[in-house]
């Protein structure tokens, strides 16, 4: 057994997430952390809402509330999202928290003691027409490196490079299309420079990453600059320091802060779960995994610039120095960045209408029917389109066709015939070997799975339910009433194949996995579930919902032998069958009018 980080990219709480979010940093976790748990890991999975920066402020004033007020909202919305699609967080918090602003200090004064964060004076940009202070985000216009036209003021998109606002060409707001102007301000960098050789280091000792993940971080570092920390705002962490800690118009810039995240996260757990001091065995001690889960356009946060800060503050780039008081901290063991998906061949747009949030999504349609389509057809290792054709005929012929009625038509023969699951008797060839294939798939789909290969894991535990489909055509038991003996044995065997395909789709398909647990004749908890619990601040704060759950008890990812004569009822369907109408529905909602 060891202890595995599973840090989950933190949802922006500006506005409820849609379906290609969670294909990114929610579904991919959640699959990794239960297998891992199944497979005898003591997983720590963390993250929550990010609620700093200037987008809740922008949304916040045009909705005439305050930023608390709008994250309040969002976070909530979040909350019961991710709750609705059973993710196994242990903690989903949020930044707006005591202990968030406490930790994230905390390596704020660790990083400047060290010398890794240096003032400077440099150009801020303002709107012309409010006199306040536009973030580099809100800035767009080209490239100066490569060209793209619709480059931020801190980073293109196309090039992946960090950028300055003033160093755009035809810079202008992204909130009312003005111009710029630019004044002087001083501000708080990250000397990221001073970390290039160690991170170098770090990364070519880096094994079995998705090869455009360490191929786009390394060649990051050939021009590391140092990256502004704080920001002209009103909404974000104090400033940690003498002269700074109590002005209102200068914080900590969100991107520093929600990184942390994954930290204060831990410590936020550990603090809950009556052990102050648990965190330090996923983030101090050996061997620990970390792994972080994301969309590829938060990878240079956590293969260049989370890193440089564990780094800093362990006193271990380039200017040395001495760990805080959080002592030395571990870097990633892998960062796991999904690409994108996008929607009916366009990209996913709010304003435009192209999207379909998680919320809607699971009005109308089961959780696992989402979560089977993101871990069969989603952006894995490449760019994919989700079209409510592909979903309707993943649905209908590979989950209701394929393994819901492998479940329902094994079940309901020996509910029928014999009341339970029935004894076996003398196994031929055929037994033996589709029980050989059930048994030897848990070791494949659980190195695929532990591999970061989910497409392929679930590719493989879909073969096996292929096989066990075709053994009960094969053999036919409907035809042996003469011979209740053999037909039996055949449905033993294809119970058992029935019980092994669940527990190896269980990390895929949790709430449909419980389901069939139950008409199996099992009792109990087999794909434990997260809950919403309301908590108290721990530092004094307003209360707020978090995601937490117990996950000790559940399937354990092994082949066990179904017990005969445990009493079976005619089944229930699974999965629900989708009428192809849904199509044309959802497609007029994209697109209301045309």
């Amino acid at each position: 057994m060891s202890h595995v980080l599973a840090a989950v990219a933190w949802p922006y709480a500006n506005g409820p997430r849609h379906i290609g979010h969670v294909s990114g940093f929610g579904v991919p976790s959640d699959v990794f952390s239960r297998y891992m748990r199944m497979a005898g890991h003591d997983v720590l999975m963390v993250s929550g809402t990010d609620e700093h920066g200037t987008p809740i402020q922008v949304q916040a004033d045009k909705e005439g509330v305050t930023p608390r007020e709008l994250a309040d909202r969002y976070n909530r919305v979040i909350v019961e999202d991710l709750h609705g699609l059973g993710l196994s967080y242990d903690l989903f918090t949020r930044t707006t928290t005591g202990n968030h602003y406490a930790v994230v200090q905390e390596l704020f004064e660790g990083l400047h003691r060290n010398g890794y964060i240096v003032p400077k004076v440099t150009m801020g940009a303002i709107s012309p027409s409010t006199g306040r202070t536009l973030p580099d985000r809100y800035i767009e216009g080209t490239c100066p490196i490569c060209g793209y036209d619709s480059a931020r003021g801190d980073q293109c998109d196309n090039c992946g490079n960090q950028l300055d606002p003033i160093d755009l060409i035809n810079p202008r707001s992204k909130i009312n299309g003005e111009t710029p102007r630019f004044v002087e301000t001083e501000h708080f960098f990250l000397d990221l420079p001073a970390f290039a050789q160690a991170l170098g280091k770090w990364l070519d000792s880096r094994e079995g990453w998705r090869p455009n993940v360490l191929r786009f971080s390394k060649n990051l570092l050939d021009d590391l600059q140092p990256r502004a920390i704080t920001r002209d705002l009103e909404w974000g962490v104090p400033i940690p320091l003498e002269g700074w800690r109590d002005r209102t118009d200068k914080r900590i810039y969100v991107w520093f802060d929600a990184v942390i995240g994954y930290l204060s996260a831990s410590i936020e757990w550990a603090r809950r779960s009556g052990d102050p001091e648990a965190w330090r065995k996923w983030w101090s001690e050996e061997p620990v995994r970390a792994y972080y889960f994301m969309g590829k356009d938060n990878i240079v946060f956590h293969s260049v610039i989370w890193p440089a800060l564990l780094l800093g503050y362990s006193g271990e780039g380039d200017r040395g120095g001495e760990p805080g008081r959080l002592g030395r901290l571990n870097l990633p063991t892998e960062v796991v960045s999904s690409e994108f998906l996008t929607m009916e061949g366009r990209k996913f747009s709010s304003s435009r209408q192209v999207v379909i949030y998680v919320r809607d999504f699971l009005e109308r349609y089961d959780a696992d029917a989402l979560r089977y389509f993101i871990a069969v057809a989603g952006p894995e290792s490449q760019d994919t389109d989700f079209t409510w054709a592909e979903f309707l005929r993943r649905n209908n012929d590979e989950l209701v066709a394929g393994w819901g009625n492998l479940v329902n038509r094994s079940i309901s023969m020996a509910a029928k015939n014999f009341g339970a699951i029935p004894p076996a008797g003398e196994l031929t060839a055929e037994d033996q070997a589709l029980l050989e294939t059930s048994r030897k798939a848990f070791a494949g789909v659980g190195s695929l799975l532990e591999k970061h290969r989910q497409k392929q894991a679930i590719g493989e535990a879909m073969r096996v339910v292929g096989e066990a489909n075709k053994y009960l055509s094969d053999q036919a038991p409907w035809k042996m009433k003469d011979d209740p003996e053999r037909m039996g044995t055949v449905l033993h065997v294809a119970l058992q194949a029935v019980s092994d395909c669940n527990t190896l789709l269980t990390p895929f398909l949790p709430h449909s996995a419980q389901k069939v647990h139950e008409l199996l004749g099992g009792a109990g908890v087999h794909a434990p579930m997260p809950s919403i619990v309301q908590v108290e601040d721990l530092d004094g704060g307003p209360s707020y919902p978090i995601l937490t759950g117990d996950y000790t008890a559940g399937a354990r990812w092994e082949s066990v032998p179904i017990e005969a004569g445990r009493a079976l009822a005619p089944p229930k369907p699974v999965f629900r069958k989708l009428d192809p109408s849904i199509v044309d529905e959802e497609l007029a909602r994209l697109d209301p009018g045309e």
